[in-house]
């Protein structure tokens, strides 16, 4: 059996359509899909069927389109520049792509491609910025498929940028009139604050930080800063804004948890550097980090600060921010899925339930130092869960004072370590032997202890990786 022909080579071509005559023929719902899309574009519908649906209808009874009443007939596609062929008859569909060759008419026929002459893409709109997909007929599910890939990674607020970029063209054109200038001008524009200011809607703020660009010295131009939170490990729990700026970015400082899973995600090209803080020398590092952030955006990059879970929780995410701000550098913050409900979720672990737990307490217990400054007696509340952000180190003198002050030895834990990574692991048992069963079971870091009823859940509730781990099965006496 001979093979079928490929598919053409398209030449694609965006048409302006305002005030020409289109012709749809059709009265259903695809008829009204594309109808809708070419009132969108300015066109004039002329819509030809024995009878419409009622959105149809309601479009002519506003008189947005015109209604050719019966079956279809050549004289119909006198004065159009296009027709689409959107009716559920395949005879009816040939009639109009065979007439539409004969009077030199483009024609689509929907969901026929060898029939049609030329071919609708799927689209991704945003406002004056489109972006069209074809498969040439090939491969349409694919062509869908790229479409909503590309819907989520496309920010709406492009389109908001393409119409400021529109309105300020003869001005960008004045300042610089040479091509090669005005390139430079729109990698420092478009890699600058004004795409962050109009994802945050301050439109003002953008104009004006356009003007100051359009005239600023390229010299004295300065980068900026996206804290951003790089969650647990599993790359696939990254955000989409987290997965845009990384693209995006000139250099990453970024955390010595940050999997190497993540760091794939960044940029082939973009500057690693490692900022993992080590015990004891926590103070000192955080001003290396506050160094190395205001060296790269002085210098005019756009520096990624890339920490794990989220920058909010426990992540100094503050103090970078006040640094930042104190120097007049631009920043934004990306949030991250936090350990707290990355872990509890790939355990098994609800950290709230109706009949255990009203609350939950993030608490973090690095060391000694850290868990001075407790509130011991709430925390030994009942009813409430603790997910604990620590080292493997303190477990003993944690689980004792939570004892101490009221919380039941018998109190399940879980030890979720490397939470969503695919060597996670967790340690299920009751509060008193806590310290003792990490011991045995070697627990490292990262880790994030969860207390509480609900804790016990992991047990029943797991999905993600092997079962819980707990205490080890008593040896058996030989018979004598």
């Amino acid at each position: 059996m001979a093979s079928p022909p490929a598919p053409p080579r398209l030449f694609p071509v965006f048409a302006d359509l305002r005030g020409r005559a289109v012709l749809v023929v059709g009265g259903g719902t695809v008829a009204l899909r594309k109808t809708t899309a070419l009132l969108e574009a300015g066109a004039i519908v002329r819509l030809g069927a024995p009878a419409l649906n009622a959105e149809l209808a309601g479009l002519v009874e506003q008189g947005r389109i015109e209604h050719l009443h019966g079956t279809f007939a050549p004289r119909w596609l006198d004065g159009a520049w296009l027709a689409i062929a959107a009716t559920d008859d395949d005879e009816v569909n040939r009639a109009v792509a065979e007439a539409g060759e004969a009077q030199r008419v483009w024609v689509n026929v929907v969901d026929d491609a060898r029939a049609s002459s030329v071919q609708i893409p799927a689209r991704v709109d945003r406002g004056p910025l489109q972006v069209a997909i074809s498969s040439g007929g090939a491969a349409p599910m694919l062509a869908r498929h790229l479409r909503e890939t590309l819907e989520t990674q496309l920010d709406t607020s492009l389109g908001e940028l393409a119409e400021l970029l529109g309105r300020e063209r003869h001005r960008i054109r004045s300042r610089f009139p040479q091509m090669g200038a005005r390139r430079r001008f729109f990698d420092r524009l478009l890699q600058g604050a004004v795409p962050a200011l109009l994802r945050r809607r301050q439109h003002l703020a953008a104009e004006r930080e356009f003007g100051a660009q359009l005239h600023a010295d390229a010299s004295t131009a300065r980068g900026s800063v996206a804290l951003v939170g790089a969650g647990p490990g599993d790359p696939g729990l990254l955000t989409l804004r987290a997965l845009r700026v990384l693209n995006e970015a000139d250099v990453i400082l970024h955390d010595r948890l940050v999997s190497d899973e993540v760091l794939q995600l960044v940029r082939r090209d973009a500057q690693r550097i490692e900022v993992g803080k080590q015990a004891g020398n926590h103070h000192a590092t955080q001003d290396q980090i506050h160094a190395l952030m205001l060296e790269h955006t002085l210098a005019g990059k756009r520096v990624v600060r890339l920490k794990g879970g989220d920058p909010f929780v426990f992540g100094r995410g503050g103090e970078e921010l006040e640094v930042l701000r104190a120097h007049g550098i631009d920043f934004e913050v990306v949030p991250g899925i936090t350990a707290a409900l990355a872990c509890a979720a790939y355990a098994g672990v609800p950290l709230t339930h109706r009949e255990h737990a009203q609350s939950v307490r993030l608490v973090t217990a690095h060391c000694r130092e850290s868990q001075d400054t407790l509130d011991w007696p709430a925390l030994a509340l009942e009813r409430q869960t603790l997910a604990v952000y620590m080292g493997v180190a303190g477990l003993d003198r944690f689980s004792a004072r939570l004892i101490e002050h009221g919380r039941a030895a018998t109190t399940p834990f879980a030890i979720v370590e490397n939470g969503s990574r695919a060597n996670q692991r967790v340690i299920t048992g009751a509060l008193s032997g806590l310290a003792e069963l990490a011991r045995i079971h070697a627990v490292q870091s990262p880790a994030l202890l969860i207390v509480g009823e609900v804790a016990a859940l992991a047990n029943t509730l797991h999905w993600f990786g092997g079962p819980p781990l707990g205490a080890p099965a008593p040896a058996v006496a030989e018979a004598a």
